[in-house]
């Protein structure tokens, strides 16, 4: 019997709500649509350095269960038979867990995460293990050529940075080698590859997702979620991932609440309060403050805007020292035995040594001060419901220029260290295009515990925009 043909290439734009009614109607089975995706990242991920491993055994497995199983009748829900990509950080049995570091290159983990077995559950599809920075950056970096599998590359422009640490995840959506992957964050590593790919990226609030069985870089910041085409697939992708897990302890048992607390017409409901940073637009390029006021005026009859401060603290300080003594004690044996000095980046082989003599003193003080810090964010949320911002100030960097060299008179701001330090969520949506026609982003930030608030007033902007159905040309 002859192996049915992959999936047509017209799907590659099709949405997880769209390929799953493809599904349900037998327009497409689940083995296609897998094949199409391992393909296609046989195809494009080695010019974007954007995949670590394909999984063509097991994810075929999988697919196959999905078709029976829903020929059978029986439907898991919206992602049954859907595929997916996974950050290289996230363990998966039947393929390495490398970290995006050489010395764990060929390491295997007899165990899944939470994420990848709820997903699972869900009958979704894992087809590959995707690219990262290093370690998620956390021994420090300061340029695009920062793993083992060499600096990922926008699709947008093979020149420029897919954006990190979740880099090949966010140039693989993009891409549309997958339809959805997952990703982490510590201090922008969902919404900096979002921003730069220009797709939709999900950060969740602390604890919201479970990590276990994921890379610890910062037990207090690291968290999981999901880079997806567009918003609503994002909140699918979310619904599937969150909630408890006894595994994880700091994994919240609040229940996993998937109604907004207002409609995003205002016809049907209250209108959006949106909080506008005082300094925003300060240090940007000109496009991607373009883009960000363009975005506002889409978001005008739904939403009203009002300006608000971030509250002063020595946020770099703060992070810095959370940062520097959490990863000094989860990289602690590779730090003492030599075996950082084999990180590709320059920056990353000299950090980690800095990082075991930080001061007791300075951890406990950023604590402390982040405690301050979380009610100084509850009382500017007291009258709006969200924050919005460009993500990045600039498009991606070109590759081959230190970070610090490339983009000079910009400033990202301190909004997403700020954001982070106090576990709020956020999402990151393509908003246009700027220098040498790559994405720009804004960025919605909501309570905690209120993402589907912002995925549902990301869905009522992208009805009305169309940047995220753009497909980068040669893909």
């Amino acid at each position: 019997m002859s192996s049915p043909p992959p999936a047509p290439r017209s799907v590659a734009a099709a949405s997880i709500r769209d390929l799953g009614t493809m599904l349900r109607a037998r327009q497409i089975s689940s083995v296609e649509l897998t094949r199409s995706c391992l393909e296609q990242l046989a195809a494009h991920g080695p010019k974007l350095n954007s995949v670590v491993t394909r999984m063509p055994e097991h994810a075929l497995a999988q697919a196959k269960r999905a078709d029976d199983e829903l020929a059978a009748g029986t439907d898991r829900g919206p992602l049954h038979g859907i595929p997916y990509g996974a950050k290289d950080l996230f363990a998966a049995r039947g393929a390495p867990t490398t970290l995006g570091a050489t010395f764990y290159r060929h390491r295997v983990l007899d165990l899944d995460a939470t994420v990848i077995e709820r997903l699972s559950d869900a009958g979704a599809v894992l087809v590959a293990k995707l690219a990262m920075i290093e370690l998620a950056g956390g021994m420090g970096y300061n340029q695009a050529d920062a793993s083992f599998t060499g600096p990922c590359k926008t699709p947008w422009n093979l020149h420029y940075w897919s954006g990190g640490s979740s880099s090949g995840s966010g140039a693989s959506v993009a891409a549309r080698l997958v339809p959805f992957a997952l990703g982490s964050e510590t201090d922008g590593s969902i919404v900096n590859p979002s921003s730069y790919c220009g797709v939709t990226g999900l950060r969740p609030t602390y604890g919201r997702v479970s990590r276990y069985g994921a890379m610890t870089l910062s037990w207090t910041l690291d968290k999981a979620g999901p880079l997806c085409r567009c918003a609503a697939d994002a909140s699918i992708v979310l619904s599937a991932i969150a909630g408890h897990d006894p595994k994880d302890f700091t994994s919240s048992t609040l229940p996993v609440v998937t109604t907004p607390t207002a409609s995003p017409e205002p016809a049907r409901g209250r209108r959006w309060r949106i909080g506008i940073v005082d300094d925003t637009g300060e240090k940007l390029q000109p496009e991607v403050k373009k883009n960000f006021d363009a975005a506002l005026v889409q978001l005008a009859p739904i939403a009203d805007v009002v300006h608000v401060r971030l509250p002063k603290f020595p946020y770099d300080a703060m992070v810095g020292a959370v940062l520097a003594a959490e990863a000094a004690s989860a990289f602690r044996d590779i730090i003492e035995d030599g075996r950082v000095q084999q990180l590709a980046d320059p920056d990353g082989r000299r950090g980690g040594y800095s990082y075991l003599v930080t001061y007791g003193v300075d951890y406990v003080d950023a604590m402390r001060y982040r405690a301050a810090l979380r009610s100084a964010f509850e009382k500017m949320f007291d009258g709006i419901d969200m924050l919005a911002a460009p993500t990045y100030s600039t498009v991606a960097p070109p590759i081959g220029t230190p970070f610090d060299k490339a983009y000079p008179g910009t400033d990202d701001g301190q909004l997403i260290t700020a954001c982070n330090l106090v576990g709020y969520p956020a999402i990151a949506l393509p908003n246009g295009f700027g220098l040498h026609g790559l994405p720009t982003s804004i960025m919605l930030v909501g309570r905690p515990f209120a993402e589907f608030d912002l995925t549902q007033i990301a869905d009522a902007y992208q009805r009305r925009t169309n940047f995220h159905t753009h497909i980068p040309p040669g893909f």
